[in-house]
């Protein structure tokens, strides 16, 4: 009776075994499907775009080097009835009082992009909140402005940059309509075709100030959009605040 007992249990470790074996093997062989998605965690997205019901977008402009194009980008957005979303780095800002004012004065989104420029994926919580809470008090101490909208960085993010962004009452917004205004060697015609080949209605426009074409070219192609229908007014104004998800593509739509 001993010997019959002991050949159960040796049979049901070795039917153990061999399930966790053939779950392994499934998990490897599946990697790029259905069971890998079941142990992942669900990714956490900022807002890329908007469902809009109206042919409007959102320009915005990431400042973290020099200042010096920034009343003609401001003067440019005034002849033109634009308002537009300023993302600031707060050293920027420290080292810019003047022009973080301007763009507060001409009623822009006073919007903050970190304080250090860290790539925000890859530093801890802790630094992530800091970052975030030390950029806001700069912008708020020049504007007397709430902040209230937050972009990392190289749009280097994680499901914790997002979450962490939400806690302190920022929307985490990135964009789907990248001029790369900033690549070296890049020409005035390139940026001008990336943004108009790729704009739709809700599409937030990612440009930088401190660059060789940015402010000498934005008057044609604000008028190149207006020519074809689209109306323009700040992130703030564009995104939902609430009742409202975000699709796998990061486009952020209000829920019926």
């Amino acid at each position: 009776m001993r010997f019959y007992v002991v050949k159960v249990n040796a049979l049901l470790k070795c039917t153990v075994l061999a399930a966790i074996v053939l779950l392994a093997a499934l998990i490897v062989y599946f990697s790029e499907g259905e069971v890998t998605a079941v142990f992942q965690q669900k990714r956490d997205l900022p807002i890329y775009s908007v469902d809009y019901p109206e042919k409007k977008v959102a320009l915005t402009f990431d400042c973290a080097w020099g200042s010096e194009d920034i009343p003609q980008i401001l003067n440019t957005l005034k002849e033109h009835d634009v308002k537009a979303s300023f993302f600031m780095i707060g050293v920027w800002a420290e080292k810019n009082p003047e022009a973080v004012k301007m763009i507060a004065e001409h009623g822009h989104d006073v919007a903050n992009h970190s304080y250090s420029h860290f790539r925000m994926g890859s530093i801890d919580n802790g630094k992530i909140r800091t970052e975030i809470i030390k950029c806001d008090s700069v912008l708020e101490k020049l504007t007397g402005k709430k902040v209230e909208l937050f972009r990392a960085p190289y749009g280097d993010y994680n499901n914790n940059v997002v979450r962490i962004a939400k806690e302190l009452n920022h929307f985490t917004i990135q964009w789907d309509v990248d001029s790369l205004d900033w690549r070296p060697g890049i020409k005035p015609e390139e940026i001008k075709s990336r943004v108009l080949k790729n704009v739709k209605n809700g599409s937030i426009l990612l440009f930088h100030n401190d660059t060789p074409h940015t402010a000498k070219i934005l008057p044609g192609i604000i008028t190149a959009l207006k020519d074809r229908g689209y109306g323009f007014i700040p992130v703030s104004e564009l995104i939902y605040r609430e009742n409202y998800e975000i699709d796998h593509t990061g486009r952020q739509i209000r829920k019926n």
